[in-house]
């Protein structure tokens, strides 16, 4: 919101000496966010005059058509003498008042004017155009032509009110009254401490008979509608420059007077108005839902086709206007420009200024992708009370600006609607706060807000029409905490019994980020948001348990519209974005939550935010909240050692994503399995399936391994990307994470080589595991040093794993044939579990 501090000033005394700087302070402490004062002017310096063209002489000869002019400027440059000016503007003729900068000014940017020749004629000045002068846009493209009853030698700065301070308001959702003006400045007024002259407050003629037939067929999504009706505008008139420049300040861009009146007062009041050509509407204005496939060509020449919860005004040909939104062209106001082009500009309007439910506006707008000033206001919240005060203000600015006349009849259809009223203790706000702000204060805070206070130690509040937002006992507790200022609450830290600190899970966290930041592999923090259409690119199957997620009521983005249910698909993005600007040798890995849909549903309670919730409290609150397990992964592509001198280097493969996730188990100090697998979206081949032992039983809690090529293709990844992904909680469950000293022996170690023999569909996992078995307590370590798959020496089908077994006793020096006695047993179960065989 663009808040002009000479409008601002027309309702709040302000101190002359208050700069916009000085606002903006005083209203960010008051809970406003204003991002911005923009300084229009401040680099303009005169002489900028209003000037009468006396003659144009067409110049020939040049590629683009050029005048050259003499301009009446008074006594603005000294002699009285006509100025001669070159322009190659086209849009005003000989008798047209304009804007004229006289050598010696300098126009916004630093734009020094001097007299100088062009196409061979001395220019002494310009003739302006709105954004010569950084007015905005005036729909025009062209010079600015004023009024025929301006003043020849008028001084322009004045005259288009150029120098001003602009505040840029970022409003929040909450704050619909702070979209207007009125808003703005009652919070500018309480600030201050200033008496606020409402523009709200008119004498406004009562409802009868004589007014415009309206029937309002849906109470629930329009509770309050107002019409007005003025005759007689005159087809000339057109809106003065103070109208028009506070709209360019504001944002918006001069359309027609009826048109800019409205908008002025949308913008004064923050009730969004609309005036239809009464000449063009047909019957009974109504208002009710869309009949699903009806159609309608808005005031931007669309034809949108309606949905059954649009919310419609109608006469009785049907839709004339998306409620709340925009108009329908059908209806549109004809100005003098539409005279002069053969038609015929609207002489009579009716105003309608009415009251639309909230939720229905906003997805009105968000169906149609059709935002509005006027959609913004009922989205957020547009006091229901402003709307008869609104029309009339309009009446009177046409009845004053365009001749016209107000009718007197007046319509207004408005449901029954009884003050919200919250009854809050005197201290909540001290307890919410830590703060003793008193009864008094609290009161005082609350009454300039608008509310209504009766009661001692425990108030009864009546919420002002304006303020929706103001729900219950926090909602207010909130207003006397930002109006006594947020940097005026005390800063005192937390003082915890001595001996806590991070809990096991988020020191695992700390302790997994740090060892797989250690190995080479970059964080990569990601939004939880995804498309459902994630999962058909990863190759999961119909029933799979991850395509079961949690859908957002209110998404960022409606096409990533559920919570994630893994960790990759976020890490993937960042991959193939990273790798698509020339960074392809990539490691990159993600601690963090993903979601699951409870069985049971449950509804969330509010918490009290003036005590600390209850055990009770935080275990329904987790209850009512998705399955949140804290999930850890990895994404590799490109090289994972680089070439040099020092040897050719070599890629990142699968292996690579398994040691990722035996890294993960030894920080929490868990036994993790791995054995061949198949899932998803990883190659059926090079997949490793991750499990660890719970009472027994095996339980598989992530994967690891290369991704299978139709996932690369689909998702546009590097060729040979790895991935892996585990359950942390699940190895945290498993884990001891208590701190084990290394053992240090006294006694030399005995190392022995063997070479098996198996199958070729053997898992290395399988026999790892059994020559551990079979070795006994006297294995210190055991490790595959070598893969060999010769068929012409092994045999069709056969590979040669080779491993290096360390043995080691506590209590003594092993012997050769103990050694090998270890050895020998180890291989005998591996040849019984899987068949292997020494190698010859």
């Amino acid at each position: 919101m663009r808040v002009p501090l000479s409008w601002l000033r027309e309702y709040v005394d302000l101190p002359a000496t208050e700069t916009g700087r000085d606002v903006q302070a005083k209203l960010i402490s008051a809970g406003l966010e204003v991002e911005t004062v923009e300084h229009l002017g401040a680099d303009l310096k005169g002489p900028l005059v209003v000037g009468q063209v006396l003659t144009i002489e067409e110049l020939e000869g040049f590629k683009k058509p050029i005048r050259f002019c003499t301009v009446d400027v008074g006594q603005a440059n000294g002699t009285g003498e006509p100025q001669e000016i070159v322009c190659g503007a086209r849009n005003f003729s000989v008798g047209d008042k304009v804007v004229v900068v006289l050598p010696g000014a300098t126009l916004p940017g630093g734009f020094s004017i001097s007299a100088r020749k062009t196409y061979g004629k001395t220019s002494h000045g310009m003739i302006c155009s709105s954004d010569e002068l950084g007015m905005g846009d005036d729909g025009t493209h062209g010079i600015i032509v004023l009024p025929p009853e301006t003043e020849v030698g008028k001084d322009a700065i004045e005259l288009l009110e150029l120098v001003d301070e602009v505040l840029d308001i970022a409003v929040t959702a909450n704050r619909g009254d702070c979209l207007s003006i009125r808003g703005v400045a009652r919070e500018a007024a309480i600030a201050y401490g200033l008496p606020l002259r409402d523009p709200a407050l008119l004498d406004v003629p009562g409802p009868n008979a004589y007014g415009y037939p309206v029937k309002i067929a849906d109470p629930t999504g329009c509770d309050r509608f107002t019409a007005r009706t003025v005759t007689g505008l005159g087809a000339e008139a057109r809106s003065p420059i103070w109208l028009q420049r506070r709209l360019q300040k504001v944002g918006m861009r001069p359309i027609s007077l009826a048109v800019d009146v409205t908008n002025y007062v949308m913008m004064e009041l923050g009730q969004p108005l609309h005036a239809y050509d009464r000449s063009l509407v047909q019957g009974t204005i109504g208002v009710r839902r869309a009949q699903e496939g009806e159609k309608i060509v808005t005031l931007d020449g669309v034809e949108r086709k309606l949905h059954a919860e649009d919310l419609v005004i109608t006469d009785d040909r049907g839709p004339i206007g998306l409620a709340g939104v925009m108009g329908g062209a059908n209806t549109e106001i004809a100005d003098h420009d539409a005279a002069e082009n053969g038609g015929n500009a609207t002489s009579d309007v009716v105003i309608e200024a009415a009251h639309f439910d909230q939720v229905s506006i906003a997805r009105t707008a968000r169906r149609h992708k059709l935002s509005s000033e006027a959609s913004r206001r009922f989205e957020r919240g547009v006091d229901p009370q402003a709307a008869a005060a609104a029309a009339q203000r309009t009446v009177d600015l046409l009845v004053l600006l365009a001749g016209g006349t107000a009718e007197s009849g007046v319509t207004e259809i408005s449901a029954p609607h009884a003050p919200h009223t919250i009854t809050v203790a005197a201290d909540h706000p001290d307890k919410v706060a830590g703060v003793a702000y008193g009864r008094e204060t609290v009161v005082r805070r609350l009454q300039e807000v608008g509310c209504d206070v009766y009661g001692q130690d425990e108030l009864i509040v009546t919420v002002p029409s304006w303020r929706p937002d103001l729900d219950d006992i926090n909602d207010l507790a909130e207003e006397v905490i930002r109006l006594e200022g947020y940097e005026n609450l005390p800063s005192t830290l937390p003082r915890p019994p001595a001996g806590r600190g991070l809990t096991p899970r988020q020191r695992l966290h700390r302790r997994v980020g740090r060892a797989l930041a250690g190995a080479g592999y970059v964080e990569a923090l990601n939004y939880p948001f995804v498309s459902e259409q994630v999962f058909d690119q990863l190759g999961l199957d119909a029933d799979d348990p991850a395509r079961r997620v949690v859908r957002l009521v209110n998404p960022l983005s409606d096409e990533e519209p559920a919570l994630r249910t893994s960790l990759l698909p976020g890490l993937l993005g960042a991959l193939r974005r990273n790798d698509g600007r020339g960074a392809h040798d990539l490691a990159l890995f993600e601690t963090g939550l993903v979601f699951h849909p409870r069985d049971e549903q449950r509804v969330a309670a509010n918490l009290p935010v003036d005590r600390r919730p209850s055990a009770d409290d935080l275990a329904a609150l987790d209850a009512a909240l998705p399955d949140q397990p804290r999930h850890v992964a990895v994404v590799l592509a490109g090289a994972r050692e680089q070439a040099g001198w020092w040897g050719r280097g070599r890629p990142a493969d699968w292996a690579d994503a398994v040691e990722a996730a035996r890294t993960v188990a030894r920080e929490a100090g868990a036994e993790l399995g791995v054995r061949k697998g198949q899932y998803g979206p990883w190659h059926p081949g090079r997949c490793a399936e991750l499990f660890v032992t719970v009472d027994g039983e095996e339980r598989v809690i992530g994967h690891a391994g290369e991704l299978h090529p139709r996932v690369l293709k689909t998702l546009g990844l590097p060729a040979r990307t790895c991935a892996m992904e585990l359950d942390l909680d699940a190895v945290q469950r498993v884990g001891d994470d208590t701190p084990q000293a290394p053992g240090i022996s006294t006694f030399p170690v005995a190392t022995q080589d063997v070479a098996l023999v198996v199958e070729e569909f053997v898992p290395a996992s399988e026999v790892e595991a059994a020559l551990r078995e079979g070795a006994g307590e006297l294995l210190e370590s055991i490790r595959l040093f070598d893969v060999y798959d010769n068929a012409e020496q092994l045999g069709e089908g056969r590979k040669s794993l080779a491993y290096a077994l360390r043995f080691r006793a506590g209590d003594r020096t092993l012997t050769v044939d103990e050694a090998s006695a270890a050895r020998d047993a180890a291989v005998a179960l591996a040849g019984e579990r899987v068949g292997a065989v020494l190698r010859s």
